[in-house]
């Protein structure tokens, strides 16, 4: 990274133009010029940006911005196939349990639990044979109080 904020620093004092002007000129602020010249990649939080910075500060300054950009990209393969798979795990497992603390949550905006189709189809096999059973009670009910009232009426004729 420094070697591509050498260029561009290079460049810019060959041509003669302060940081402020550059900085005015393309409407990146003189702070952010001055990290991307030093090769301060650590003070950029989204990567995405910077390389947008870059394209735009090397195109300014009339060098190949795509040259530019394959040299950063050849940077941040070297630099993040260093760091072990493990350590990324971790950083991004952290990431995950910041933003579900950092989350605000309230009956309103709480998001609904999703269940899986065997939990449904469970539920519905109980409701069913809840259903059967109610149905097979109710009928034998009434044919236990059918004997019954038949049984009294023929103990009356007696």
């Amino acid at each position: 990274m420094f070697a591509i904020g050498n260029s561009l620093k290079e460049a810019r004092e060959k041509t003669g133009v302060s940081l402020e002007e550059a900085s005015a000129d393309i409407q990146i602020k003189s702070v952010i010029l001055e990290n991307i010249e030093e090769g301060n990649i650590g003070s950029f939080k989204d990567i995405f940006e910077l390389k947008d910075y870059l394209y735009t500060y090397a195109k300014y300054l009339g060098l190949d911005e795509n040259k530019i950009l394959d040299e950063f990209n050849e940077y941040m393969f070297e630099y993040t196939s260093k760091i072990p798979l493990k350590d990324i795990e971790k950083k991004v497992m952290e990431q995950n349990k910041e933003k579900e603390m950092d989350s605000i949550v309230s009956p309103y905006t709480k998001p609904m639990k999703k269940y899986s189709k065997k939990y449904y189809m469970v539920l519905y096999v109980v409701l069913i044979l809840l259903a059967i059973i109610i149905i097979f009670w109710s009928i034998h009910q009434i044919t236990i109080s059918r004997y019954f009232s038949s049984f009294e009426i023929n103990i009356n004729y007696m």
